[in-house]
């Protein structure tokens, strides 16, 4: 499978859970009833309890609430096709693609940030698989120097997915890393080079400014980079996702959302939070637990493997 081919089986394998339980309790609630207060009140609420977040689902509510006081919708299956039409409606055009280096002789710095336990290396396994399927040779930097674990768990995915590391000593300096690894990138004529950085808190500020640090020493050997910086979010995590989102969002100068775990949890309606909440483009999820369980994002496809039955 390569990287910019979405498989929609693969993603409504993915979706299984969110489908079963929020997906079919919609249905279930809906088809074969008369569309009254009562209902739109209970769609409300389950709508709020699978994460699609406050105001994605306030806005829903009162679309569907001014129809059904116009006579427009009477009946659950009208608010079901309103929900799947606004679902789809909510991303405008977007390049939803990675962005690459155009300057030739030079590569693609993707710089992957996140807090810990969020699927930070596993994501970037992920993307790494997808760009070698692509023909595009890779180079991992294993900036994440604090955790114990961290360079080993690189190392291990590098191992089987045949590419190499650049990393550092223990507790070092991440931005050294990103450094070395960035020259190093140049000097052998790799495509694209993903750096791993430490797992850090939205609410930490001396590790938000490391970032920065290490954005800016990729800056001084390839102007252009990073080309991307790809924020990993656990699906479920719910509400916690959302206020990661829009912290990073002001501090790490994100470009993309890598959404990871959406095959663990019921409440794949996270996305539509997420894009409430912020800008930043959903452009990658992660619908399982191999290298090749990823897919590029895409909303109607998205809202369809959903709602499926």
């Amino acid at each position: 499978m390569g990287l910019f081919k979405s498989a929609i089986g693969k993603l409504k394998q993915g979706l299984e859970r969110t489908r079963e339980s929020f997906a079919a309790q919609i249905r279930s609630m809906l088809v074969g009833k008369n569309l009254d207060e009562a209902l739109i009140k209970e769609l409300e609420a389950r709508l709020i309890q699978s994460d699609v977040g406050v105001h994605a689902t306030r806005r829903l509510i009162e679309g569907i609430r001014a129809d059904y006081r116009a006579g427009k919708q009477t009946r659950g299956e009208h608010a079901l096709a309103y929900l799947k039409r606004e679902l789809k409606a909510m991303w405008p055009e977007a390049d939803r693609r990675l962005k690459f280096n155009e300057t030739p002789g030079e590569p693609t710095v993707i710089l992957v940030t996140g807090i810990n336990g969020v699927g930070k290396t596993t994501s970037i396994a992920k993307l790494c698989k997808a760009l070698r399927d692509e023909g595009k040779t890779v180079l991992l930097g294993a900036c994440d120097t604090f955790r114990a674990g961290a360079v080993r768990q690189l190392e291990i995915w590098a191992d089987r997915l045949g590419v190499e590391v650049v990393k550092g000593q223990q507790g070092g300096d991440p931005a050294a890393v990103a450094f070395d690894a960035t020259a190093a990138a140049l000097s052998r004529g790799v495509d694209v080079l993903i750096l791993d950085t430490a797992g850090r808190l939205h609410t930490q500020d001396p590790l938000m400014r490391q970032l920065e640090k290490i954005r800016a020493v990729t800056a001084k050997k390839i102007p252009t980079a990073p080309h991307e910086v790809l924020l990993v979010l656990d699906a479920t995590s719910g509400q916690n996702a959302i206020r990661q989102a829009e912290e990073f969002g002001k501090a790490a100068g994100v470009t993309g959302i890598f959404l990871s775990k959406l095959d663990g949890t019921a409440r794949g309606g996270i996305v539509i939070a997420v894009r409430e909440a912020t800008d930043i483009p959903v452009k990658f999820v992660g619908v399982g637990e191999t290298p090749d369980d990823v897919q590029p994002f895409d909303p109607e496809s998205f809202i369809e493997a959903m709602f499926e039955e």
